[in-house]
């Protein structure tokens, strides 16, 4: 028997299980390409969520500010001094004309000296002055009425000798001689006449000058002694005082505030309100304040012109009686009504979404465990709420918190 070689058969299984595993990762691979992408979720105890209403919607702004007195009498030093007595302290009551602080300047002292002594030396020189112009139109009168002999006697020799020079009794050079005597005092007369108007024409203004004279000295020393009784600092009215800091030896230059009065039963609320928000605010407005011991209301009755580090400040009067404890520079919260929309849809306010533009927002199916990103259109807004103009109906359940972290999102998953 022969044997016969035969060659060995070739297992297919060893390509089998490749193929096979290369087939099912290409089948995975084309099932994860065509899947939808996956929702994001968030927990429910983490976002804020607030229904669609319609009804009638106060528009208002709110911000920080303090209560002031309405009425401040600040007091400040009239003249550079320094502080020898303090007689009170700040925080108690004071009554008119109650001795504050003892102040001292020796060189003020000298200077309300010098200055009174002036105005008496003025005063003397009025006195000399009025006395040397009577004196002197006392003597001009006399050297009038001196002229005027002199020129009645030579008016007198002239017509003399003209009569005798007709009767050929004078010759000529002695009728010339009296002619001219005669012009001479006449002129004279004249003249002093005229010296002797004048001087009684500017005595007047002479007299008005030194005596505006002694008015401005006068003035300057009633001044300087005001300066000095100042130094003996009282209450110029009744109230509580405040802000006395100096201490006994402290030098304070003229201008210093030393300290101020206040009524502590009328105060004001000051508002600093963001200027975005304050553009809607007018006098006469109504306004609460929340002193956290309760809520005064009141109006606003004046608004800043101009704003200052982005805010405005705006002043409420309060029209209720204030709560116990409240005090000057209380910290306070004011609320003040801008407007007041009637029968419109509203929600509360939506982070990150400005009032009047068109943007998107996240509502909530009706079983309440997804929600879907739809556009809408807001318009006016206040403090905590915002109108609805376009996209959502009454009833509607939106998300009001920043959703930023989700903006490529148009559906999310509630848990």
């Amino acid at each position: 028997m022969v044997d016969i070689k035969r060659s060995p058969q070739k297992s297919r299984r060893k390509y089998l299980v490749p193929t096979v595993v290369v087939l099912l990762v290409a089948l995975a691979t084309f099932k994860l390409l065509t899947l939808d992408p996956a929702v994001p979720s968030v927990e429910r105890a983490t976002i804020l969520i607030d229904t669609v209403k319609r009804g009638d919607l106060v528009r208002d702004v709110r911000g920080p500010g303090s209560l002031v007195p309405e009425r401040i009498r600040w007091i400040t030093a009239q003249a550079s001094a320094r502080v020898e007595r303090l007689h009170t302290e700040s925080g108690r009551s004071v009554k008119t004309g109650e001795p504050i602080m003892e102040l001292s300047n020796p060189d003020l002292q000298i200077q309300t000296m010098e200055a009174e002594q002036q105005a008496r030396q003025a005063e003397m020189d009025l006195l000399t002055l009025r006395t040397s112009l009577q004196t002197g139109i006392l003597a001009q009168e006399g050297v009038v009425a001196s002229t005027r002999t002199m020129y009645v006697s030579a008016t007198q020799e002239a017509r003399a000798a003209d009569s005798l020079a007709r009767l050929g009794l004078a010759p000529e050079f002695d009728l010339a001689n009296r002619r001219a005597s005669a012009e001479e005092y006449t002129t004279r007369l004249r003249v002093e006449q005229e010296k002797l108007a004048l001087m009684k024409s500017t005595i007047d203004s002479q007299i008005v000058t030194q005596t505006s004279r002694i008015a401005q000295l006068r003035a300057i020393a009633a001044r300087q002694q005001a300066r000095l009784n100042s130094l003996q600092l009282s209450a110029p009215e009744d109230g509580v005082l405040q802000e006395l800091d100096l201490q006994p030896g402290q030098w304070v230059p003229e201008g210093t505030t030393l300290a101020k009065i206040v009524q502590p039963g009328k105060l004001k609320a000051v508002l600093r309100i963001p200027e975005a928000l304050a553009r809607d605010i007018n006098l006469g407005q109504s306004a609460s304040v929340d002193t956290r011991n309760g809520i005064v209301p009141g109006h606003v009755v004046r608004k800043d012109p101009a704003a200052q580090n982005g805010s405005l400040t705006i002043d409420v009067a309060l029209d209720g009686p204030l709560p116990d404890g409240a005090v000057p520079d209380l910290s306070v919260d004011g609320s003040i009504v801008t407007d007041k929309l009637h029968d419109v849809l509203y929600a509360g306010r939506i982070s990150g979404a400005a009032a009047g533009v068109a943007t998107t927002i996240f509502r909530l199916s009706a079983d309440g465990r997804t929600a879907v990103r739809v556009p809408v259109v807001l318009g006016r807004s206040s403090v905590n709420f915002v109108e609805i103009v376009e996209g959502l109906s009454v009833g509607d359940a939106i998300i009001l918190s920043d959703m930023s972290a989700h903006q490529n999102a148009e559906k999310i998953r509630i848990r």
